[in-house]
């Protein structure tokens, strides 16, 4: 049976999955970037970590039939099916501090990583998402650029679960650039 779940603009929300459940991320207004991690329901030290998944799939872009692990080296999705292309296993989730740091606007500034902390009830002290539908660019010096996400009105990406676990999505809430295309909208989330 097919649940649904709408996380709302600068606002995170964790589900339980089972091994074996796919679980497909929509961009229900598009533009908008899903900061996405996940934990063992076992044992919550096994998370999901974007550099050994660079690692072993010896890319920092994300295609259909990648693996994505978590800190053990443990396969923990697989990538079933992408209509964006363009995701980010770069960047940390944004922080009170980022806002001070590139902003000057971060006390009580809605943010991703105080919002996977909550819905998991941790307080976990770096989180390391995948930025789902958030389109960078390295160029020949390294230098990183943010730009605009390409994914569309109802654009999506569907993981498969290799193990049982509770994920944690936040909608993003920079609109201060283009991370988002400067506005925050809402997420959708289907498991089946």
């Amino acid at each position: 049976m097919e649940k649904e779940y709408l996380i709302a603009a600068c606002t995170g929300q964790a589900i339980d999955i089972k091994k074996g459940q796919q679980i497909t991320i929509i961009d229900v207004e598009g533009g908008q970037v899903a900061d996405f991690f996940a934990e063992n329901t076992a044992d919550q030290n096994e998370f999901l970590s974007t550099a050994v998944t660079i690692d072993c799939n010896e890319s920092i872009r994300l295609n259909i039939n990648d693996t994505i692990y978590s800190n053990l080296y443990t396969p923990m999705f697989t990538v079933i099916y992408d209509e964006v292309g363009q995701h980010d296993l770069l960047f940390p989730c944004c922080r009170p501090e980022m806002y001070d740091f590139f902003y000057q606007n971060g006390a009580n500034h809605p943010n991703c990583f105080d919002n996977i902390n909550k819905s998991l009830g941790e307080n976990r002290l770096i989180i390391q998402p995948l930025n789902l539908f958030m389109y960078t660019t390295i160029d020949d010096k390294g230098k990183i650029t943010i730009h605009k996400p390409l994914s569309k009105a109802g654009s999506k990406i569907i993981l498969e679960a290799k193990m049982d676990m509770k994920i944690a999505v936040a909608a993003c809430s920079v609109s201060e650039a283009d991370t988002n295309g400067r506005k925050n909208s809402p997420l959708k989330i289907t498991v089946n």
